[in-house]
């Protein structure tokens, strides 16, 4: 499934704003995504880790396309190497745009972001257009 599937992050924030004060509250941000093996089998199948721009450049490689999904609201595709499937969710232009908005949104008090150097190409111009940097 996806990393942080938008649908959840919406769940927490209802939550979180209503116990505390939004402005008090950063939202994180994943900077990565997972290459999972398929089948999945709980407590033995594990996924690797890749950054979201070379999730796409891996799509292009394999000649798989990129697919949407629209309640997590993130993109995922899948390939095969060998015998062995793979299932790869990640975030890009388009979702990050979608989860940095939920700060404004929320009128949370701003975003963090984790595995800095992972990003793709357009985050930090998403980060500037789309994230209202508030002075304190």
């Amino acid at each position: 499934m996806a990393i942080s599937p938008v649908n959840q992050i919406r769940a927490v924030l209802d939550y979180a704003t209503s116990v505390i004060d939004p402005n008090k509250i950063l939202m994180g941000f994943s900077l990565y995504g997972y290459d999972w093996p398929l089948p999945y089998v709980q407590g033995r199948t594990r996924a690797s880790g890749l950054s979201n721009n070379d999730a796409q450049n891996l799509a292009l490689a394999e000649q798989s396309a990129i697919q949407w999904d629209r309640q997590s609201e993130s993109p995922h595709f899948e390939y095969t190497t060998g015998s062995t499937a793979h299932s790869v969710w990640f975030d890009d232009a388009q979702s990050g745009a979608i989860k940095l908005s939920l700060v404004d949104e929320y009128g949370l008090r701003g975003a963090t972001v984790w595995v800095l150097g992972n990003e793709y190409p357009q985050f930090w111009y998403l980060v500037r257009e789309l994230y209202t940097v508030k002075k304190y």
